[in-house]
């Protein structure tokens, strides 16, 4: 008989530490015996094992059928051999056999002892996985254990994950043995265990700071809708209210702004912008737009999403934002193409006109120049000077030649501008805030 010493005690000890069930030991220790007794017996031989929790014995048992002729005696046995076993045994029936080994021996020993460690670590991958499986999308706190190269080695407790330089808010640096809070954002099984991904730039790392610092998102009464967010620059939070004596907007931002800088802290120079999310497309793409004053919202296309905003002048360079970066973020949080115009091009848009031609009168005369600049490059190029010419010639040109061709280039340009500016004046797209200076004898001769 086999027996296994402090039983009890070995499968408390594990199951504390390692958070292994006792019935998951207990099963990878009767599997590890089997295995160790394997090399008694045949290959097809049925063999399980029992173990007793109090006394810690375990025994081996051999399963065979019952039948009138055996044909192969690992797995079968003769009525009459079978009622010496089991009296009573009848054909078709199964019969259990004792077959403990009185000495397991060093091989078999050692072969159980690496069965179960196998066995064990696979059975505390599972628990692992399983237990990281729930907190996928959720934030978790972790330890600073390792800087490898702007990488960081976080330690969650039972498990490590790395979190790469791609997954980090720009500009900010952790020190060793620091409390970090990462997003859960993956979970992978592999022949190594399982491997977590983790972040701090997802958006929906963003949104999980809200609904712990905000407990109206908790309770329901508010809801984050939409996040769009471009890591360390900028973020856009849309939410909304389903109690109309609560403002969405206020409550997340809090009194003097106590409860908006609490999430700014966490993620550094990153700004936040709070708006209010409407079912009405129109609005809602508006208020993405903020804080850029928007004269309205044209829908181009419904199925397409697609939309016009269209701004004063002076809230251009706003509403598009720094790089383009309010925009983008606009794009994002609306899932809406939209393009921004300002109201004198959208007026030239609606009257047929192509707005890139709304110039000023200055800037009409500066787009013919540059256009006569690249004329004359081109028929140079079409008409390259022959060999025999003066430029091609060792000697260089003297100071009355260059003078001459001076002459004749700005008599030239100076007639197409005139030409130019004359027709200007008569399609009268004369800019309010553009002044052309006349001198007294350009007066005199206008005169």
């Amino acid at each position: 008989m086999l027996v296994i010493e402090n039983l009890e005690q070995v499968l408390a000890q594990i199951e504390s530490e390692r958070g292994i069930e006792r019935a998951v030991i207990v099963s990878a220790i009767e599997q590890a015996l089997v295995s160790a007794c394997r090399r008694k017996f045949s290959e097809e031989s049925v063999l399980s094992a029992k173990l007793d929790l109090v006394t810690g014995a375990a025994t081996i048992y051999k399963t065979r059928t019952v039948v009138k002729e055996v044909q192969n005696p690992e797995i079968e046995v003769t009525v009459r051999d079978a009622q010496d076993i089991q009296p009573g045994a009848d054909e078709g029936e199964e019969i259990v056999e004792d077959v403990t080994p009185s000495d397991f021996g060093r091989i078999a020993a050692q072969t159980a002892k690496q069965v179960i460690i196998q066995r064990i670590r696979e059975a505390e991958k599972n628990v692992i996985f399983d237990e990281f499986e729930g907190k996928v999308g959720e934030l978790i706190t972790g330890t600073v254990q390792q800087v490898e190269n702007r990488h960081y080695l976080i330690n969650l407790g039972r498990i490590e994950a790395m979190l790469f330089q791609r997954d980090q808010i720009p500009g900010e640096n952790f020190q060793a043995g620091e409390k970090v809070r990462v997003y859960v954002s993956g979970l992978e099984k592999t022949s190594r265990g399982p491997q977590i991904q983790i972040t701090r730039t997802h958006p929906g790392f963003l949104q999980r700071l809200f609904e712990i610092e905000i407990p109206e998102i908790q309770d329901g009464i508010i809801e984050v809708m939409s996040i769009s967010r471009e890591p360390g620059k900028r973020a856009k939070v849309a939410v909304k209210t389903n109690n109309p004596s609560i403002g969405a907007v206020g409550t997340c931002v809090g009194h003097m702004g106590g409860r908006i800088q609490a999430i700014i802290r966490e993620l550094g120079t990153e700004r936040i912008d709070v708006l209010e999310w409407n079912e009405n497309p129109a609005v809602f793409i508006a208020n993405a737009q903020k804080p850029a004053k928007i004269s309205k919202v044209v829908i181009d296309n419904e199925e397409e999403k697609s939309a016009t905003v269209v701004v004063p002048e002076d809230q251009l360079s706003l509403a598009i934002g720094r790089g383009g970066i309010n925009v983008r973020l606009s794009v994002k949080l609306t899932g809406w193409k939209l393009d921004i115009m300002n109201e004198q091009d959208y007026a030239k848009k609606l009257a047929g006109e192509d707005p890139s031609e709304s110039l000023s009168f200055v800037e009409k005369i500066k787009k013919e120049q540059e256009r006569l600049s690249s004329e004359s490059e081109e028929v140079v190029e079409e008409s390259p000077i022959e060999e025999s010419s003066l430029f091609t010639k060792k000697e260089e040109p003297s100071e009355e030649e260059v003078e001459e061709v001076k002459v004749e280039e700005l008599t030239e340009l100076e007639k197409r501008l005139a030409k130019a500016k004359q027709s200007a004046t008569d399609s009268n797209t004369e800019a309010s805030d553009d002044t052309v200076e006349v001198t007294d004898e350009e007066s005199k001769d206008s005169d």
